[in-house]
Order: C-alpha cells, then sequence, then structure tokens
C-alpha cells in the first residue's frame, strides 16, 4: 500500500518516464539475448551421408549437434538395403546447429508391382513400359517370326510370366523379339498323324509358328487331340515339296482319331469346324 501511495502521490509525467524506461530497459534485455536464443553465429555444414547406414549417418550428423529424423522411404534395386538414399538439408548446406535433418533410406524389401502385357509393344515401348513400373530389362532372346522387334513373350527367371502377376520391384524381365522371318527357305514339316503337344515341339524346332487351330467338336483334350490336316501341306497337288520361311504360321486340324497318313497324297477338304 505504501508503494501504491508514492506511485499515486508522483505526477503523472514522472510515472510515464519510469515505465518507459522499464520499457527501453526490456527491449534491451530482449535483443542482447536474442542471439542466444537463435543461437545465432552457430552455423555447422551439414556433411554427406548418403550411402551409409542409418546407424552410421545419425552417429555423423548428431555428433555435429543435428537431431535426425528418417522421413521416407524408397527401393532402388541397385543399393544395399537401409542405406541412407537421399538427406534434407543437402550435403555441403550451412545449417545452425541443432536442425533436423530429414533422411530417405532404401527399403528393405521391394515391393510387388503388377506385370504389365508388353506382348505385341516394341522393343522401345515395352522398355519404357518397364521402366514406369521399376522393372528392368533383363536378357532379349531373338526368335524368327513376321513382326520385327516386337516381343512376342515376356519372361521371369526363365518361365513365361503373365500380365497382371505380382513381381517384386527391380526384376530382370526377358524378352522374346522378333527378328522376322528368315530369308532362305525349308521344306514344309509334315505334322498329321501327330499330337497337337508333338506338332507343337516339331514346329517350334523349326522357328515356326502355330496359325489357327480348328477343332472337331469331338475333341476333349487338345494337347492328345491328332493333327490330321495342316495348311501349307507338306507337298503340293502335283506332289512337290512346299517351302516355308522360319517366323511364317502353319495352320491346323485336330480330331480326336489319329488319321491315316500318307506323305505323298494330296490333303483333303477340311470339313467344317470350330475355332480354337
Amino acid at each position: 500500500m505504501k508503494m501504491f501511495d508514492n506511485i499515486t502521490k508522483r505526477s503523472f509525467g514522472f510515472n510515464l518516464l519510469v515505465i518507459g524506461g522499464l520499457i527501453i530497459l526490456m527491449g534491451i534485455i530482449f535483443f542482447l539475448s536474442l542471439g542466444f536464443l537463435t543461437r545465432h553465429g552457430e552455423e555447422v555444414t551439414v556433411p554427406d551421408v548418403r550411402g551409409k547406414s542409418i546407424e552410421d549417418a545419425t552417429s555423423t550428423l548428431e555428433a555435429l549437434g543435428f537431431d535426425v529424423e528418417v522421413r521416407d522411404s524408397i527401393y532402388i534395386d541397385t543399393m544395399r538395403a537401409l542405406l541412407v538414399y537421399e538427406q534434407t538439408p543437402e550435403r555441403g548446406d550451412v545449417v545452425k546447429s541443432h536442425r533436423t535433418i530429414f533422411l530417405t533410406v532404401n527399403k528393405l524389401v521391394p515391393p510387388m508391382v503388377p506385370m504389365p502385357d508388353l506382348e505385341g509393344l516394341t522393343y522401345r515401348s515395352a522398355e519404357m513400359t518397364l521402366r514406369a513400373r521399376r522393372l528392368n530389362i533383363g536378357d532379349t532372346i531373338y526368335k524368327p517370326d513376321f513382326a520385327t522387334n516386337t516381343v512376342l513373350e515376356q519372361r521371369l527367371n526363365g518361365k513365361p510370366i503373365k500380365p497382371g502377376t505380382e513381381v517384386p520391384e527391380g526384376s530382370n524381365i526377358t524378352l522374346v523379339l522378333s527378328s522376322g522371318t528368315g530369308s532362305m527357305e525349308n521344306p514344309v514339316p509334315e505334322t498329321v498323324g501327330m499330337t497337337y503337344l508333338e506338332a507343337r515341339e516339331v514346329l517350334a524346332a523349326s522357328n515356326l509358328n502355330i496359325g489357327t487351330v480348328l477343332i472337331d467338336g469331338g475333341v476333349a483334350d487338345t494337347l492328345g487331340a491328332f493333327v490330321y490336316r495342316q495348311s501349307p501341306p507338306r507337298r503340293n497337288g502335283l506332289g512337290e515339296l512346299n517351302m516355308i520361311r522360319a517366323g511364317e504360321s502353319i495352320d491346323l486340324w485336330l480330331s480326336a482319331t489319329k488319321p491315316v497318313t500318307d506323305s505323298l497324297a494330296v490333303p483333303p477338304p477340311a470339313p467344317p469346324a470350330s475355332e480354337y
């Protein structure tokens, strides 16, 4: 109460000067402490921790007074798992100490992605499609076929892989590409009397493709059905051997009954059949 009485007994001008002085004093104290509060002058160059393990990167950064936080992860198939891929701020940046350094690390397990359908695409289109899915082109195998440099088949680990199948990101996909038809003509192989499975193997060995497959109504097992007609036939109407280039196709007619074969006979007209 005595202090209050002293203040009230003072003139208004005197009190105003006292208040102004206190404000100025507080301002001086604030500005003098501003450097300490903002750690003015305590700047550190950010080291390069890319390619280091999380443990090594954290130790290096914390020793310089930084805080460390793993912000994100990514999968790079050419990089070992759990290594630092990226950092923010970047190496060489000059920042204040106790700044948080955010790290992006390489994943331990690759994510799965659906296999695209590459068959029928050109090599260039297939390459772009694989890259968009973070997949790689592995080996390329060439096989005679009409459409030069187009994808005939896609494989993973040596086996055909269907579109939509989940595969690890970064997988190497083997492409079977068309090399065009061969320049040399060879006699048409004889498949009449063989099962469909046998005929496929004979044509594949000759680098020939199976064209249209026509099946009689009584066939229950396609692979075990018998070829009773092919086009082009082995011989023409004059009994001469027909010629064919590698990469061309042969149409097959299948029946449940094994036909009586005669390599010199002219093939009879095919009865109506349903397309396979």
